[in-house]
């Protein structure tokens, strides 16, 4: 139930706080007062998209905030438990949604406090709130729509998700069989290929890092003359030479023994001195072995500037480095033993089509006897519920069509759901949005939404203007109907029909002012004085009468 709501710098609303309670809560005013905003906000704090278009003009920022409470389920408290949002335990869960809006787009949704992705409140706002909008009667024509009010109805929610996932596992296999199927012409052409894509890189057998290692050994070559030089140089200057590094540190290292024999403090030195000796010699060693080891070959030159043109010609054909190279040689085998066990594979997903094409039946099918056993009932409901909106000679049918064959197969299985509908006595059933007028499919929309989620009494049912089409004695039918579900649950309705609103349990006017230049929108709820007013021109229009008035007063002692 929703017990509280708070808007902030929505549309033409600066601040506004509403709080509703149990049984039937009604909203009324002018055309354009802004009852839908007040609905659409609502829409918001459920999962509706929103965007910073419904920000006040002249604000950057917009809040949303609803207080519901619900009742402490199992499907609830598992779902809020996956987002790490702790709750008291009781009977009753107190969740607060809150949605902020702004004009820079950072856009965020709270749930008691805490940060939530819009995804998890598309999931939380259907066990919330059931919004029926304006024109949503249109829906009923749709055809596609008919099947899901029938699951929901039949609450079929988990044998659909089986069939759904088995579905999508047939259709990958499929396709994968048909991708073997292709032309045998095709497949030769590709082997040919792939066979020798395999044979001309494994023949080159490029390792990772031979290219650099190549260009090194290429540039050391064509400078074996400089580097011969520098590393004689480099020898004579650290140890051959009388004057050398090593002999000079030598004599220094005697000195400073010396000194230390009268300086104890230059013993650590002598030490350390040593150590530079052995570095020193080592550098040394390795210059002149590097040295012996330079020599220039042609030969060897030649041979590397071929390997170098062997790598770069392939790494022009296959992506420009040497990870790509093995990347496509990894990809070829790849496809080449797929193909080459395309006859074994073939035999394996014929065999796995079957086993998947007889699991989907078993589970479509039951699927399709809960739908059937649900329709009958569905329909008695429905047709008893049409009685109640002063349609006491319709007739309501569920017709079933397509057969467990593979092209009636889809993710909902191979069932293909129709209403049926007739109004009048003596004329057939005949397809719902080929006989249904606007009046009549308000109301059957009324009775087909309310019958399929009979059993979501948790949820606040919300209708926008469902009264399009009709007055009269057909409207006080449907109120009759609306005041009946708020027996049960909380009901939320936007209404233009004083039939309708004699009923409500609460009655709120939404009403918009200027001042200072600027449009706002205020919402009270309405005392049983101000209630008659309201019926009162709801009756008679801008000037209220007197007879209104006692006409007023009539339908809401007639309660």
């Amino acid at each position: 139930m929703l017990s509280l709501l708070k808007i902030k710098n929505i549309a033409l609303i600066d601040a506004l706080e509403i709080e509703f309670g149990a049984g039937l809560n009604l909203l009324t005013g002018e055309t354009g007062s802004g009852k839908s905003i007040i609905v659409d906000s609502l829409g918001a704090l459920t999962g509706d998209r929103v965007s910073g278009d419904l920000i006040k003009q002249g604000e950057d920022t917009a809040q949303i905030e609803g207080l519901f409470t619900v009742a402490s389920a199992a499907p609830i408290l598992e779902l809020l438990d996956e987002s790490g949002i702790e709750v008291d335990t009781g009977k009753t869960i107190d969740l607060i949604v809150r949605r902020e809006i702004s004009l820079s787009g950072k856009n965020r949704v709270f749930v008691n406090n805490q940060l939530v992705t819009q995804g998890f409140l598309k999931k939380l706002g259907g066990r919330l709130a059931d919004i029926h909008g304006q024109g949503e009667q249109a829906a009923l024509y749709d055809v596609e729509t008919h099947i899901g009010m029938l699951d929901q109805f039949a609450d079929v929610a988990e044998l659909k998700e089986e069939v759904a996932e088995i579905y999508h596992h047939l259709s990958v296999t499929k396709t994968e069989l048909g991708m073997l199927r292709k032309n045998e012409a095709e497949k030769l052409q590709m082997l040919d290929i792939l066979r020798f894509q395999v044979k001309e890189i494994k023949d080159l057998g490029v390792q990772r890092g031979e290219d650099d290692e190549l260009e090194a050994e290429k540039h050391r070559l064509n400078n074996i003359e400089k580097l011969s030089k520098l590393s004689d140089d480099a020898f004579a200057l650290l140890y051959e030479n009388d004057g050398s590094t090593l002999a000079t540190l030598d004599r220094a290292s005697r000195d400073i023994g010396e000194l230390s024999e009268y300086e104890a403090s230059f013993c650590e030195h002598t030490e350390a001195l040593v150590g530079i000796r052995a570095s020193l010699e080592d550098i040394a060693f390795v210059i002149r072995d590097f040295r012996g080891r330079l020599e220039f070959s042609p030969e060897r030159l030649e041979e590397i500037d071929n390997r170098l043109a062997e790598i770069s010609r392939l790494k022009r054909k296959y992506g420009g480095s040497i990870e790509t190279i093995r990347d496509q040689l990894k990809d070829a085998e790849f496809r080449l033993e797929n193909i080459e066990g395309a006859e074994f594979r073939e035999e394996e997903l014929k065999k796995k089509l079957s086993e998947l094409r007889t699991e989907y039946l078993k589970n479509a099918d039951a699927l399709h006897e809960k739908r059937v056993a649900a329709a009958r009932k569905f329909e008695n409901d429905v047709v008893s519920d049409l009685k109640a909106v002063a349609l006491e000679k319709a007739v309501f049918e569920v017709h079933f069509d397509g057969e467990a064959d593979d092209n009636s197969f889809s993710p909902t299985g191979y069932d293909r759901v129709e209403f049926y509908f007739s109004a009048n006595i003596g004329e057939r059933p005949r397809p719902l949005a080929k006989v249904a007028s606007g009046g009549e499919a308000s109301r059957l929309m009324l009775i087909l939404k309310t019958a399929s989620h009979a059993n979501d009494t948790e949820k606040t049912a919300v209708f926008d203007e469902i009264d399009i089409g009709i007055g009269g004695r057909v409207a006080e039918a449907v109120g009759r109907k609306l005041k009946d579900l708020a027996a049960d649950a909380q009901v939320f309705c936007v209404t233009h029909q004083p039939q309708i609103a004699a009923l409500a349990d609460r009655h709120f006017m939404v009403a918009k002012a200027v001042a200072g230049g600027r449009t706002s929108i205020s919402v009270r709820e309405l005392s049983p004085a101000e209630k008659v007013e309201e019926l009162a021109r709801m009756l008679a229009g801008e000037q209220i009468t007197e007879a209104a008035r006692e006409n007023a007063r009539a339908m809401l002692a007639a309660i």
